[in-house]
């Protein structure tokens, strides 16, 4: 009789062990292949874009994404008139994704016995010429276990951001999405080529601006505002404001006579071969190049490495 009764509270618990199992797999994440997929999605700024570059239809992306949504309980991308962009969570969980995927890659070389550590650093064509360029070597020389890239990028968009481990960026440093440290204060001033130079002699320099195109790095910049408060200049209200995103491009288009542009003394070689001329002595005290490391999981100690060596080259 004893017996029986142990055997039927063995089964009774065996049975409340097979529910609440069940229980528990009904409350686990069930789509893992999803992960992925949405961190390949949040590399790109809309839906029809990624859905090109995946090889995929936008109804299919916008189901899974729809999918993983619902089963997570938070929306991950928030759809606007030009695209899509990632949440506050979308980030969130797209730092942990990429931070597995990492360290899976990692275990992988590891497997491999392969040593080395991969690092990608983002930089304007600008720069990279001017100034990081003729040093790259020293790193190379002090870090061999590092395998460098350098990525060209221009806008430092969201999207270009997520290819890199580390950037360094031109502006005033107001920006959220990465970790921001100050790295060299290569405070901005005007230039224009030897006719508008001619230009703020005859006339003035308020006058002269007036008259003159402003060349901007993008519609939304603020450097010029900026830089004509500090000048005690009004506001232009002129229209014809030309976009030149790419700095190098930028640089020839003021010496082509299209405008004038707020550059650094990394244009000193032209300024030493009068192909440009600095128009004004006032400078943007806040601007200069920042090390941008993305809200995500990097490699650390290779981004530690390449930080802490570029700063000493200041």
């Amino acid at each position: 009789m004893g017996i029986k009764i142990c055997l039927k509270i063995e089964n009774f618990f065996s049975q409340c062990s097979k529910i609440l199992y069940a229980i528990l797999m009904t409350a686990r994440f069930h789509h893992h292949d999803l992960l992925r997929l949405f961190a390949e999605i949040a590399r790109y700024s809309s839906f029809s874009t990624a859905a090109s570059a995946l090889n995929m239809t936008k109804g299919a992306i916008s189901y899974q994404i729809k999918t993983l949504e619902t089963d997570l309980g938070m929306a991950l991308f928030q759809r606007t008139t030009r695209g899509v962009i990632l949440t506050g969570e979308g980030l969130k969980l797209l730092a942990i994704c990429q931070a597995r995927y990492e360290e899976i890659e990692t275990e992988i070389q590891a497997l491999k016995g392969i040593s080395s550590r991969s690092l990608t650093v983002g930089v304007s064509t600008y720069f990279a010429a001017r100034w990081l360029s003729p040093r790259l070597m020293s790193f190379m020389q002090n870090h061999p276990d590092v395998q460098l890239r350098i990525q060209p990028m221009i806008e430092f968009s969201q999207a270009e951001m997520q290819e890199v481990d580390l950037a360094i960026r031109w502006g005033n440093g107001n920006w959220s999405d990465g970790t921001v440290t100050p790295f060299m204060h290569l405070r901005p001033y005007p230039v224009g080529n030897r006719a508008a130079a001619d230009l703020v002699n005859e006339l003035g320099l308020e006058a002269a601006i007036s008259q003159l195109t402003l060349l901007r790095d993008r519609d939304d910049s603020s450097a010029w505002s900026d830089w004509l408060n500090v000048a005690k200049l009004p506001r232009q209200s002129r229209r014809d404001v030309l976009i030149v995103p790419d700095p190098n491009v930028r640089v020839q288009a003021v010496i082509d006579g299209q405008g004038i542009a707020l550059m650094d003394d990394l244009v000193g070689d032209d300024l030493n071969a009068e192909r440009l001329f600095r128009l004004s002595e006032t400078v943007l005290p806040e601007y200069g190049y920042f090390l941008v490391q993305p809200h995500r999981a990097a490699p650390i100690g290779a981004v530690r490495a390449f930080s802490d060596w570029v700063q000493s080259q200041t």
